[in-house]
């Protein structure tokens, strides 16, 4: 079974409270880890949408990593805005990783069942306050997705594709260039992340759209637990 969580930030080399956000916070790590490992199967998959550690560096960020390593399944990771542990190109960190992690960055993964892909993502020209230093990093993380969904479609000749992505590929409710390609790369589920406010829950958009199902994963919006990955041709 695959199952997605996003936006875990954890904090355990140097402590960041998530309470400051809000009660709904308090314990969080504590209320993740039981309920993964109420659902989750050692067999299973689990893909985790960026926002993974609040941790500057690597070494800062392996106390949270060993942590995730320690629930049950083997978990597909893409980096999110506050990762920056994890540098842009991945390949040089890959082999730092605890035994059941798996990091994508522009790049895809074949999980047996179906085919992983993913990349950050970033606002888009739609998003108020959008700017210059935006536009390069916009651009960049477009063409990041388009060698993704490439790596992604190579590998799945005759299985599912599942696009993964840290920011929502909609703004107001309207697709962007980002929703656009995984539109067109015939992937069949996309998750994604980074929204906190219960305005933006309101307003993300989830369910099928031009043949991909979006979910919206960031964990407390999920109640704190992984929850299964929908759009799948099985269901």
């Amino acid at each position: 079974m695959i199952w997605t969580i996003s936006d875990l930030h954890l904090s355990f080399a140097r402590p960041k409270p998530m309470d400051i956000f809000g009660p709904g916070w308090k314990d969080h790590p504590d209320r993740i880890a039981q309920a993964w490992r109420n659902r989750v199967a050692p067999d299973d998959w689990v893909l985790i949408a960026g926002d993974i550690s609040w941790a500057m560096k690597l070494s800062d960020a392996m106390p949270d990593l060993q942590w995730i390593d320690g629930l049950p399944g083997t978990k597909v990771m893409i980096r999110g805005n506050h990762d920056y542990w994890c540098p842009r190109s991945v390949n040089s960190i890959r082999r730092h990783l605890p035994p059941s992690l798996r990091l994508i960055g522009a790049d895809a993964l074949d999980i047996g069942t179906a085919v992983v892909c993913g990349t950050r993502g970033w606002i888009t020209p739609e998003t108020p306050g959008f700017g210059e230093k935006d536009e390069t990093i916009y651009q960049r993380e477009l063409g990041l997705l388009e060698r993704a969904l490439k790596a992604g479609r190579a590998l799945a000749i005759d299985k599912p594709l599942i696009v993964m992505i840290h920011f929502p590929p909609f703004v107001n409710r309207q697709p962007t260039e980002f929703a656009r390609q995984i539109a067109a790369s015939g992937a069949v589920a996309c998750v994604y992340g980074h929204l906190h406010r219960r305005y933006d829950w309101d307003n993300a958009v989830q369910g099928r759209v031009d043949g991909v199902y979006y979910q919206l994963t960031a964990c407390d919006y999920l109640g704190f637990g992984p929850v299964a990955v929908r759009g799948l041709p099985q269901e």
